[in-house]
């Protein structure tokens, strides 16, 4: 493929300071969660395509996305409680029967719903993990909106409600571990979490719980499972996707705070964080599989949207695409799909490197900007000679969450502070074993099992 210099490239975004620039992407991924919304309920599409279900995770990111957009100019401070609200009250209200046609059961709901019932969609999983992030944001919205209002008030209340309503331990279904869901026509899936993920955040929550806390034994069973790793020549706690290494990061602040795993390697999840971004940027660099387009500049495998078989590939390059896939380094799967918005949201972890990436990004395929907003991937592999990249179409909720609260936590760490202050969060944290940094010095000892 023929590109031209990155010299020789200039749009009018990269023509702006980086904090201009930032802004800028910042916004427009914003604005994600006012143009795909129900106004009536509050419910966020999981994606920007016709007939989309909501994503109850996505609702957790535009929960922790309106105080910012308050802050930032973006949106009165009356619409984002009246937004918050009608999405606080929606849940609160739903079925929670756990039947096949229902939102959700124990406090937990289906991973998606639809749009304007906001009954189950799609045969999908009562979701622990998305119940986790969206309870993220409703903790978000709990500690920004403090004022004496009437409706401030009830958002609060609301917000207490729907966290204590979780029955976490009912999620462990018997087991030493949380469940990663359960369906009504079947029970628990057959599986839990094994190795590291997103699910600090999980754990945190259900431990910090002042009615369902799990014990602390349930999160030294989980972490038993980590693998580390030394690739490249970092020590590492290997996970593949770089959305893993983002997602609890979103709403905790792990710099200086350290369970005892990470005691014992004497590291923090942040720093392991940093360590992913040089990772994939050396994976990259090295480019075993020799697909188009990758370079220290250009990274970012996670899960994300992709080509698949059905769509046309190079016939000299006949490799199967996985459509959306977490894809992983450095031992796959890749297809040649890179994540824009994970490169994005690396920004606290590696500013310098990650500026420089989204530049050199939309200098030399700014097809990925869509909308003003990134798409969720792009793939240099499946262009014609000189031509643009193959790009997802539309946006993803996921992407476009995760991009606008890691920049505000590079920004102005504005919601770490606030999660920092959250009483359960960091009881939970505390459970788990965490210590030092910003955590209070007496930690609160974890219930026992019964």
């Amino acid at each position: 493929m023929v590109r031209l210099p990155w010299t020789q490239l200039m749009s009018p975004l990269t023509s702006l300071t980086n904090d201009a620039m930032l802004d800028r992407l910042q916004h427009a991924a914003f604005d994600y969660f006012l143009l795909n919304v129900n106004p009536l309920n509050g419910l966020v599409a999981d994606t920007s395509r016709p007939g989309s279900p909501a994503s109850i995770a996505v609702v957790g990111f535009a929960l922790s996305a309106y105080p910012v957009a308050v802050e930032r100019g973006w949106i009165e401070r009356r619409d984002a409680v009246q937004r918050s609200v009608a999405v606080l009250r929606f849940f609160h209200d739903s079925d929670q029967s756990g039947s096949a046609t229902a939102t959700g059961y124990k406090g937990f709901y289906y991973h998606f719903l639809d749009m304007h019932s906001g009954t189950r969609m799609w045969q999908s999983e009562l979701s622990m993990i998305d119940t986790a992030l969206l309870m993220g944001g409703v903790l978000a919205a709990r500690m920004y909106f403090s004022a004496p209002g009437v409706e401030e008030t009830e958002l609060r209340a609301l917000a207490e409600a729907l966290y204590t309503r979780v029955d976490w331990c009912w999620s462990q279904g018997g087991d030493d571990t949380i469940r990663q869901g359960w369906k009504p026509e079947s029970g628990y899936l057959h599986y839990g979490w094994e190795g590291y993920s997103e699910a600090i955040l999980l754990y945190a929550l259900a431990m910090g719980s002042p009615t369902h806390p799990i014990t602390g034994s349930c999160y030294k069973g989980w972490t038993a499972t980590y693998q580390w790793e030394n690739l490249y020549g970092y020590d590492y706690l290997y996970a593949g996707p770089l959305f893993i290494h983002q997602f609890s990061h979103a709403w905790i602040d792990f710099r200086g705070i350290r369970d005892r795993f990470m005691r014992q390697v004497r590291s923090d999840y942040f720093h392991n964080s940093v360590n992913a971004v040089q990772i994939q940027r050396e994976y990259a660099r090295r480019n075993p599989y020799e697909f188009a387009g990758y370079n220290q500049h250009c990274w970012g495998l996670s899960a994300c949207d992709g080509p698949s078989d059905a769509q046309p590939s190079r016939p000299q390059v006949p490799r199967r695409r996985f459509g959306y896939a977490a894809r992983g380094v450095p031992y796959g799967p890749d297809d040649g799909t890179l994540s824009a918005p994970s490169m994005l949201a690396s920004l606290p972890f590696a500013p310098d490197a990650v500026l420089d990436s989204i530049r050199y990004l939309l200098q030399h395929y700014p097809e990925v900007l869509t909308q003003g907003r990134l798409a969720s991937s792009f793939n240099p592999s499946l262009a014609a000679a000189s031509g643009p990249a193959w790009v997802s179409a539309g946006h993803y909720g996921l992407d476009q969450g995760i991009v606008l609260m890691m920049i505000e936590n590079y920004r102005s760490g504005s919601i770490w502070q606030r999660m920092r202050d959250c009483p359960w969060l960091a009881r939970g944290l505390q459970r788990a074993g965490f210590r030092g940094g910003w955590l209070p010095d007496s930690p609160d000892p974890a219930p026992e099992r019964a």
